[in-house]
Parts: C-alpha cells; sequence; structure tokens
C-alpha cells in the first residue's frame, strides 16, 4: 500500500501516518524528520533547509525530492509506505510522479485530513518536541509526565521555531497558496477524513475509509 498524507499543518499527519505505518506494517516517510536530522547533524544542506524552515517557508522542491528519491530505493520501501508532509508542492508532485514511474509504481490513495484553521493555530502552539528522539507531546492534550522533560529519553522538550505564532500564520499561508492544490492533484485517489476528535477516532475514519477502498 502506497499512501500520501495530505492535511494543513497541525492537522494530525504525523501521528496518523505513525499509527497508519504500524497497523500495515510499512515505513512512514516524513520529510520533515529528513531535513530535522539533515539540521541536527550541522551539514550545509542542514543549514541551507534551516534558513527556510524557521520563517515557516518551504524548503527548494530540489532538495526534498533528491532527498525522498533516494529514500524510496531503500528495501523497506518495497511493500509499501506512506508519505508524511510530502509532495508540498504541485512540483514535488509531479516530481514524485517521475520517480515513481521510472519504477513502474503509482500511489494507491492520497489521504487528506481536513481540520479548521482555529484547531491548527491551537494544536501547534501547544506542541513540544523532543531534542534528543524527536517524540512529539502537546501541552494541553499529551504533555510529558516529566514536565520539561522527555519521557522517553528525558531530553529537553522544546517549541520548534515553526511552531510560533507569527511562523504558524505563515506556514497556513503557505499552505493554502501552495499545499492545498494537492487536494486537486490527486482528486482521483482522494480520500476525505473528518480531522476533528481525538487521535483515536480519526485513526478510525481512516482506517475505515481505507477498507472501503479495498486497502488493507
Amino acid at each position: 500500500m502506497k499512501l500520501v498524507l495530505l492535511g494543513a499543518p497541525g492537522s494530525g499527519k504525523g501521528t496518523q501516518g505513525e499509527r497508519i505505518a504500524r497497523k500495515f506494517g510499512i515505513p512512514q516517510l516524513s520529510s520533515g524528520d529528513m531535513l530535522r536530522a539533515a539540521i541536527r547533524s550541522g551539514s550545509e544542506l542542514g543549514k541551507t533547509a534551516s534558513e527556510f524552515i524557521d520563517r515557516g517557508a518551504l524548503v527548494p522542491d530540489a532538495v526534498t525530492l533528491g532527498l525522498m528519491a533516494e529514500r524510496l530505493k531503500q528495501n523497506d520501501c518495497e511493500g509499501g509506505y506512506v508519505l508524511d508532509g510530502f509532495p508540498r508542492t504541485i512540483a514535488q508532485a509531479t516530481g514524485l510522479d517521475g520517480i515513481l514511474n521510472k519504477s513502474g509504481g503509482k500511489l494507491d490513495a492520497a489521504v487528506n485530513i481536513n481540520v479548521s484553521e482555529e484547531e491548527v493555530i491551537r494544536r501547534l502552539g501547544g506542541r513540544r518536541q523532543c531534542s534528543k528522539c524527536s517524540s512529539v507531546y502537546h501541552v494541553t492534550f499529551s504533555p510529558s509526565k516529566r514536565g520539561s522533560l522527555c519521557d522517553k529519553c528525558e531530553g529537553e522538550l522544546y517549541q520548534r521555531g515553526d511552531d510560533k505564532d507569527e511562523t504558524i500564520k505563515n506556514r497556513l499561508k503557505v499552505y493554502k497558496e501552495q499545499t492545498a492544490p494537492l487536494i486537486d492533484y490527486f482528486k482521483e485517489i482522494l480520500i476525505d477524513i473528518d480531522g476533528s476528535g481525538n487521535a483515536d477516532e480519526i485513526f478510525g475514519r481512516i482506517v475505515s475509509s481505507l477498507n472501503k477502498n479495498g486497502l488493507e
């Protein structure tokens, strides 16, 4: 099963991508995680990516496509995968089509998680991430039992630069202008999901919809 997750920042793509990957035994491919790993490494690619991410802008398509093309060649992707946070532009989507055409593959579905702008701001403003293992918490919905430290590795929790108020507003603007058009691009394989409620409820809707479309 080859899936792409769509939705505004804070719609829950990362959480649902992880659950989908676990249930169906396929890897979750997050371009955001790949880029943040590059930033932590201090590489030139990471430094370039950081300049864009910290102000809520999109990393250049060529950089993201290069990372993803290499990742899709790895053996664990042969049985399928779920793309989380990629593609984010029409150019990335057409680039992905080119990558898949070369290997004779295609996407099975594009799952679009619908969440209101007000809910997006509420979710992202309270999000905290571990500086060591990248585990994600929320000050309201899923706080760490250790306060400012990660429950898993005791790393320090921090608010990402792209989760601060002004950056959130810019991210939503970028999403509307550059990423939302993907909904129409993938209309032939699109599955719309109500993103309200808790993570379990949303996941239940996703699995039910996938099953109804013959994807199990």
